[in-house]
């Protein structure tokens, strides 16, 4: 397979060196992309560079991915985030295992493969390395002009936001002879990135020809956003991670799946890895059905199977079609206490007396009097007449129906129903 074509046909190239297709060509190459550590978890705003290792390595060449501790231990110096906590070397050791862990599922680092990734980190070069070595091997070789002259710094001193510290001014270096030292250390030729990180990567080819007089590329992807304009991958409740602790599997499962119809089929060739002709195959059937939402189906199965499980997805879609389908009492029964925190997340909650289940109440008294789900005996009685009203998704026939401690879901919940749409969560105690 031809990395670089692969990328073309799924809208993953933003600006491409040249010369860099012919070095892929030529051999086995090695590239990196820079992850930075300052969580033990990656999110989904990482997925777009680790697809493009992972491309990289089934189309046969070494991807290697480097954690940024030494920009950890500095702090992020885009000026997004000044109160950014700084790193220790245990945290940040600990969060590179975390985050190794999670790329291991998408990438291979232990087969005996020639083109087995490799995980670096750029603090154990830079540890040792004193300021004023950096400024007379480093500095020297870049004039100022040269760093003026990139996009990221000629915004900032024209005027758009607070100025540039000397730390933003010299990040390009930093990053730059991070390339330089792979280029020396491991053969690595190629740098990847967000299009964001064109200037610095040129600076690492640019270093790379002036110390070593070697040819290095770079080639970057498109920002990725959301058909409106809004930022990808952030929601109300903040990023979707894809470490189970911060971010549910259903939850993840729900992000793929409420995507809109126009970044469906832009995400199902960025963060999936089914062939050219199945997408396009899905893409068509999705547009002369939109209704059936194929295309959210794919991305949200072929997303959730790759990041945490077959297992969790199917979780996921039982989860789903409590909340949003016809499942029945025997499946509400079937979720655990997490899931099911997970799927009612956000309705109205009850706290009841466990006492009162003990002995036994009727329906009637437990929605109204014990927790105010509806708003007076009279109505109750009309709705349940009516046929509107459900317990752990089986119909509630009459109003003085007996609940116990028999009733309760993982030992302590009751879901009640009104309608389709309204749920009601009551809590034993």
């Amino acid at each position: 397979m031809n990395f670089v074509e692969e990328l073309k046909w799924r809208d993953m190239i933003h600006d491409i060196m040249p010369g860099t297709e012919e070095q892929l060509s030529k051999e086995m190459t090695t590239a990196y992309v820079g992850i930075d550590p300052t969580a033990d978890s990656l999110h989904i705003g990482h997925l777009v560079s680790v697809m493009m290792l992972k491309h990289l390595q089934v189309c046969g060449h070494r991807p290697i991915a480097l954690v940024g501790g030494a920009t950890g231990m500095i702090g992020d110096p885009s000026g997004k985030s000044l109160e950014r906590n700084l790193l220790d070397e245990q945290t940040l050791r600990h969060n590179q295992e975390a985050i190794k862990a999670q790329l291991a599922k998408l990438i291979d680092f232990n087969s005996d493969a020639p083109n087995a990734a490799l995980m670096v980190n750029n603090y154990d070069w830079m540890k040792d390395m004193g300021f004023l070595e950096f400024i007379r091997d480093v500095g020297k070789l870049i004039t100022v002009n040269y760093m003026m002259s990139k996009d990221s710094v000629r915004k900032r001193f024209s005027g758009e936001g607070e100025g540039m510290s000397f730390t933003e001014f010299t990040y390009q270096l930093v990053q730059g002879y991070d390339f330089m030292h792979l280029y020396e250390a491991c053969g690595c030729k190629l740098q990847l990135g967000g299009s964001d990180q064109w200037g610095n990567i040129t600076t690492g080819t640019e270093l790379i020809r002036r110390k070593l007089g070697g040819e290095a590329y770079g080639l970057t992807c498109p920002l990725i956003k959301k058909a409106d304009g809004t930022k990808f991958g952030k929601t109300e409740s903040g990023n979707i991670w894809l470490d189970p602790r911060y971010t549910s599997p259903y939850k993840f499962y729900q992000f793929w799946l409420n995507v809109s119809d126009e970044d469906a089929k832009s995400y199902i060739k960025i963060f999936t890895l089914l062939g050219r002709e199945e997408i396009e195959g899905l893409i068509a059937a999705h547009e002369e059905a939109p209704h059936e939402r194929k295309l959210q189906k794919t991305l949200a199965r072929e997303l959730t199977c790759m990041i945490h499980s077959r297992e969790d997805y199917d979780k996921a879609v039982e989860a789903s079609s409590i909340l949003f389908g016809g499942a029945t009492a025997e499946a509400l029964r079937g979720l655990d206490e997490q899931s099911l925190l997970q799927v009612f997340e956000g309705v109205p909650q009850y706290r009841v007396p466990l006492s009162q289940l003990e002995s036994g109440i009727a329906f009637v008294e437990l929605c109204t009097v014990s927790a105010p789900v509806f708003p007076s005996k009279a109505e109750t009685r009309k709705l349940i007449q009516g046929g509107g009203v459900s317990l752990n998704k089986a119909r509630v026939e009459a109003p003085d129906r007996q609940v116990t401690t028999q009733d309760l879901i993982a030992g302590k919940y009751l879901l009640v129903q009104k309608g389709k749409k309204n749920y009601y969560l009551l809590i034993a105690e």
